[in-house]
């Protein structure tokens, strides 16, 4: 962890910048009757932010942090979009998952513009791509500070692939697929062998989503939010990918995020995962102590990926915004960002976090020793941003959907596909 004097001279200097440049009005007090502010953080999953809450309050005496996390993205999204459309609840900062943002970049009016509190001066720290998300297209409106990106890796179950016959050793296991044709050839010799049952991977969404990742700059919608998810080829290329390696037998259908999926990690039911950097807490988590050094993580197939990410912004309804932004310039902050991520293993968004040594040195004892921050760092850095519409959660639903109905056997995939275009369809606004 870094130093907590130098965690404390960082509050203080990001503070004092921010409060220099800061716009008036608050929008409410910003103390309360007592003369202390308590700022409430929402989060989902694992940010890593519990040290940094400490060591900012030290640094600021008149403040309290009071985080409010609930666990899944998809209990934490509805949830977020009422709190905002009936303008009380969201407290004082909000994470905002990547596809979250997209459904509020037409109406920034309900956060406060951090331009307006000196963020502009943070621009080049961060990865363009990743500030330029959460900018609106007149360039006016900045509604959040990116947090982490989900860089990409291969995470593999060693004992179960030297069952398979298959190198264990993270660099040969990577050089199995640079392609994912190549993946699904490697998959089915896994398949053929005597693993005691184990399938190859998870569930047939979560190899969908990452091959589609790596399709072209856009997915279900273009540029202009027109909806193509059926005339964006790499849509189709992905689709038709996924469902050969289910007609391959190689998934273990498996929803993620169910306890199924959580128990699968701890009894060996699945020998991969693509694993973006911020789930591997969650596998260390549900696999358990017993099963540590067992799981290993390798390059993932193709030309870097991402997969997630988030920002912190501040609602408008909050009634310490100036304090709520220079926290969240805080907590986005280099120091801040390689702190999580050796923490939670969020992989940093800012440039400087990237090529700290604290990242690109760190390795993971639980996943026997893999130099986690290089294989991240590489993954990250070979990536190619691609656009989200506004409702690309809600149809990437319906497609993981129509994919677990081939996997079920109720479904053919020509069906399933014509299913999935059209719910989709009824998805978008």
């Amino acid at each position: 962890m870094i130093a907590r004097l130098g965690r404390v001279l960082l509050a203080t200097a990001v503070t004092g910048t921010l409060m220099a440049t800061a716009a008036c009005g608050s929008g409410g007090d910003s103390a309360s009757d007592s003369g202390k502010t308590t700022l409430v953080v929402k989060t989902f999953a694992q940010f890593g932010y519990e040290d940094l809450y400490k060591e900012y309050e030290a640094s600021h005496p008149g403040i309290t942090i009071k985080e409010e996390n609930i666990a899944k993205l998809g209990d934490y999204s509805p949830k977020l979009q009422q709190w905002m459309a009936t303008g009380r609840g969201a407290g004082d900062v909000v994470a905002l998952e990547e596809g979250i943002l997209t459904q509020f970049m037409d109406k920034p009016d309900q956060f406060v513009n951090l331009l307006d509190h000196g963020a502009g001066k943070l621009k080049g720290d961060f990865l363009d791509w990743k500030w330029k998300q959460a900018l609106t297209r007149d360039g006016k409106t900045l509604v959040g500070l990116g947090t982490d990106v989900g860089a990409q890796g291969m995470c593999y179950r060693t004992d179960l692939f030297k069952k398979a016959g298959l190198p264990t050793d993270r660099e040969q296991v990577g050089a199995l697929w640079p392609t994912w044709d190549d993946y699904l050839a490697t998959g089915k010799k896994f398949t053929a062998a005597d693993t005691g049952g184990a399938h190859f991977f998870d569930s047939a969404g979560s190899i969908y989503q990452n091959i589609l990742m790596q399709q072209g700059d856009h997915t279900y919608y273009d540029t202009d939010n027109k909806l193509v998810i059926d005339s964006n080829p790499g849509v189709k290329a992905a689709w038709d990918k996924t469902v050969e390696m289910v007609d391959a037998k190689l998934s273990a259908d498996i929803a993620q995020w169910s306890p199924q999926w959580n128990a699968g990690f701890k009894k060996g039911t699945f020998a991969t995962i693509p694993c973006p950097s911020w789930m591997l807490g969650t596998i260390e988590k549900q696999a358990g102590p017993e099963n540590a050094g067992k799981w290993d993580v390798a390059k993932v197939p193709g030309n870097g990926a991402v997969r997630g990410g988030s920002f912190l912004a501040v609602p408008k309804q909050s009634k310490h915004q100036k304090e709520a932004a220079e926290l969240a310039a805080f907590l986005t902050s280099a120091k801040g960002q390689t702190a999580a991520f050796k923490s939670k293993g969020n992989f940093p968004s800012a440039l400087q976090a990237i090529d700290d040594p604290a990242v690109q040195g760190y390795t993971s004892a639980y996943f026997n020793n893999a130099p986690v921050g290089q294989i991240f760092g590489a993954s990250v850095k070979a990536l190619q941003p691609v656009y989200l519409g506004p409702d690309n959660i809600q149809i990437g639903d319906r497609v993981t959907n129509a994919l677990a109905a081939i996997e079920q056997g109720k479904l053919k995939p020509d069906a399933a596909w014509d299913t999935a275009v059209a719910e989709a369809k009824r998805a978008a606004r």
